[in-house]
């Protein structure tokens, strides 16, 4: 019972290994489209509440697919 549900783990994480990586590739256009937008907010750069906080760089949220 062992050996088989040994063998059976190792071929499920064989096909694992050996799956294809899903891969996403963000839209150029939709890309530029968003960096250009997000070239106008930089006024929100910096926080009135909260200065010593880092806030997000402008066009980073663009990037991700």
């Amino acid at each position: 019972m062992r050996r088989s549900a040994a063998v059976i783990l190792g071929a499920v994480m064989l096909l694992g290994v050996l799956a294809v990586p899903a891969s996403a590739v963000p839209d150029p256009l939709a890309t530029v489209d968003c960096l250009t937008q997000a070239t106008g907010d930089v006024t929100g750069l910096i926080d009135p509440a909260s200065p010593g906080v880092p806030t997000e760089v402008p066009g980073a949220a663009c990037l991700a697919p």
